[in-house]
């Protein structure tokens, strides 16, 4: 069996990074949070503006989100910034402390002072970090792996080189024993049916349906039609004409393997294999939810350039095509153009993307984590209160 060179957890599970983090609850520490990191170099900071006035359901899916980051198989420690008496950052805390995760959490309220947090924070921080240095990767099976899927300004050619390339290298991981999650449950719409031919039983498939479907109720009830916005003008200057073109290429970043499992956004998958989890197309969102629930790695197809990356997942980026390589190789691990020019064959460039996989687990840094590309937002269903 393949392995690769991870870090082991105590709680069983391995990380290919083993980042020390903060990250705050509420947008109000944004700012708090990144001081707090300067003040600590090669700590990360994970900041995001929500977690205040929130309905119930923006509510779970906020806290579900920050603990799948915190007890992250690539983050080492964690430290939680919360505020008020309300916040739940000692219970993520808590929780994750009893999984065998090193967290700490730090509440602002009117019996810890900023100097408290600055003083408190940056000590334990310190102090994770010097311990994070001694850790050692070890030899793991490529089983305990998971990559998760997206795509970010599709163009013409993303259907034809990138997306189904990725989808080689997504049946290769698969056939390994290991899990491969695709997101973006917009780029379904109008491919749907597709997808849920190849779910394991009617109960997955009818499951899919149903979050797609409700996806794009949920879009029809803004006074929106997602049918008619895509593709959008960006995928047009790129060469997309219509939705179909768009999800049929997107869809191919799954291969061709059986659909074993449908995830709510920021769920860990319960089963190896390929699983879909339930994204928005906004990709900073969707990688951010992936990253939650479990994967170590993003494969990302891009026909614009996108550069987005992430605090704690390496991200590999794929070029759909020669010219835009030849533009934005600085952001782009793989070129997919070789497939337009004739160089190399689907198979060819997924297996490369399959062997860049080990390298990007064995420690070797993307483009995206190179430019320390951290981006991070979390998907939000209503309106703030």
């Amino acid at each position: 069996m393949k392995t690769i060179k991870g870090y082991p957890r105590k709680n069983g599970t391995y990380g290919v990074r083993n980042h020390v983090i903060v990250i705050n609850t509420v947008g109000e520490l944004a700012g708090i949070t990144n001081r707090l990191a300067d003040l600590v170099p090669g700590v990360v900071p994970v900041v995001q503006q929500g977690g205040t006035s929130q309905f119930p359901e923006d509510a779970m899916q906020t806290i579900r989100t920050i603990k799948g980051t915190v007890g992250h198989p690539n983050v080492n420690a964690a430290l939680v910034l919360g505020m008020g008496e309300n916040d739940f950052a000692n219970q993520i805390a808590s929780e994750l402390n009893e999984e065998h995760c090193k967290v700490k959490s730090l509440v602002l309220n009117s019996g810890t002072t900023l100097d408290k947090i600055f003083s408190e924070g940056s000590q334990w921080l310190k102090e994770a970090y010097e311990e994070s240095l001694l850790d050692v990767r070890v030899d793991i099976p490529i089983t305990e792996l998971t990559i998760g899927l997206e795509c970010g300004g599709s163009d013409a050619w993303s259907g034809i080189t990138a997306n189904p390339a990725i989808g080689v290298c997504s049946d290769l991981i698969v056939e390994a024993g290991a899990t491969s999650i695709l997101a973006e449950t917009t780029e379904a719409i109008g491919a749907e049916h597709i997808l849920a031919r190849r779910a394991t039983n009617n109960d997955v498939a009818k499951q899919f349906l149903t979050i797609v479907k409700n996806y794009e109720q949920r879009i029809l009830d803004t006074g929106e039609d997602i049918r008619s916005a895509n593709p959008t003008p960006g995928n047009m200057v790129g060469g997309l004409t219509t939705l179909e073109e768009k999800s049929l290429g997107c869809i191919k970043k799954g291969g061709n393997s059986v659909l074993q499992q449908v995830l709510k956004y920021a769920e860990k998958p319960a089963t190896k294999g390929f699983v879909f989890m339930d994204t928005p197309g906004y990709d900073v969102e969707s990688v951010a939810g992936l990253a939650a629930g479990g994967a170590q790695i993003v494969l990302f197809s891009t026909g614009k350039g996108s550069p987005t990356g992430s605090p704690i997942v390496p991200v590999i980026k794929v070029g759909t095509n020669p010219k835009l390589y030849e533009i934005m190789s600085e952001h782009i691990d793989v070129n997919a153009g070789t497939i337009v020019e004739g160089k190399n064959s689907l198979q060819d460039v997924g297996e490369e993307i399959y062997n860049l996989v080990f390298d990007v687990a064995n420690g070797e840094k993307t483009k995206a984590e190179n430019h320390r590309n951290q981006e991070f937002a979390i998907w939000r269903l209503a309106q703030s209160i």
